[in-house]
């Protein structure tokens, strides 16, 4: 790990000033993510900005009706909130289907969102990455891409975006809140939040230098049967191959949308019109544009079969 400085604001604004202020400059949290890519020198951020002690930390009702969640509420206190577990369901799930509990206890909601992916070749210093290193290339590409995605693709990067927690929230229509360096605020949709890769895969999301996440809100609840379903290679500790999120009405309209399978969450609300008809034409929807590689093409009839299950179960209450 390289040298780097350190210091602690009192302020978000202060917070965002300070990382605009020095170029490669990183927020710091649970750095649950983050230490492990300072470790293989991935990252090397010359300054890091503690943001822990910003009062983040709250799940507050809003007007509207929904839940202002701070941007450092940790992962085991979103998932066990009785208003998230009551009325945001697959959020709670899919919380609880990401790493391990000790984990949990450390990441927070901003530092979920902005995971960095878990790609061997992006982990693998000695391999050209276009996200580690913009105009290198991409080993993954005809390399080993069990893990990698299959939407929304480009000839730069196929990585998949590693947080279950996203998916969830893009089923819900959660948005972002931020402040930037000027103390300007904004909101962020969480549809707009995340990028795909095109020829830019090291622009990850939709924050400008030194903007700082400091909530993220949701909706009034929508009611339905909300599931969290996902497929991995262990039945713990691991990243999802495929998952769903899905919120299904009595009458079998709803939301859905897939995790490990493009560098976002994978949600087409167009496709959702489908589900109505079942698992086969709501995933031929979602995946109409696949390019899989090969050893990722089983992830193509997987959705297919996780979406069926999600539906089942659904159907059952």
């Amino acid at each position: 790990m390289k040298v780097f400085t350190y210091e602690k604001p009192k302020t978000p604004a202060e917070a965002a000033a300070a990382v605009a202020r020095v170029p490669g400059a990183r927020f710091i949290a649970g750095g649950t993510n983050l230490l492990d890519l300072m470790k293989l020198e991935i990252e090397t951020p010359p300054h890091l900005v503690d943001v822990n002690g910003l009062k983040l930390d709250t799940i507050e009702a809003t007007r509207e009706g929904g839940l202002r969640i701070g941007a450092l509420v940790r992962n085991t206190d979103l998932a066990s909130d009785q208003r998230v577990r009551r009325d945001y369901g697959v959020l709670s799930r899919a919380l609880l289907a990401g790493a391990s509990q000790q984990l949990r206890n450390k990441a927070t909601t901003a530092g979920n969102l902005l995971q960095r992916t878990r790609c061997p070749y992006f982990y693998d210093t000695n391999q050209p990455c276009n996200k580690r290193k913009p105009g290198s290339g991409c080993t993954a590409i005809g390399g080993f891409t069990r893990h990698n995605a299959i939407v929304g693709v480009s000839d730069a990067c196929i990585a998949t975006h590693p947080s279950d927690m996203a998916v969830a929230m893009a089923v819900l229509d959660a948005a972002v809140e931020t402040v930037q360096p000027n103390g300007t605020t904004r909101v962020i949709p969480i549809a707009d939040f995340h990028k795909l890769p095109g020829n830019t895969p090291h622009i990850e999301n939709a924050l400008l230098p030194g903007e700082l996440i400091t909530a993220v809100t949701l909706p009034k609840p929508i009611g339905g049967t909300h599931i969290y379903r996902k497929v991995r290679d262990r039945s713990s500790y691991a990243f999802a191959l495929v998952s769903v999120a899905a919120v299904v009405q009595a009458d079998g309209t709803g939301r859905v949308a897939l995790g490990g399978v493009a560098h976002k969450p994978w949600r087409m609300p167009s496709a959702e019109q489908h589900l109505p008809h079942g698992a086969k034409a709501t995933a031929d929807a979602l995946l109409a544009d696949a390019k899989p590689q090969h050893d990722n093409a089983f992830k193509v009839p997987l959705v297919q079969r996780t979406l069926a299950g999600v539906l089942a179960e659904a159907k059952k209450g």
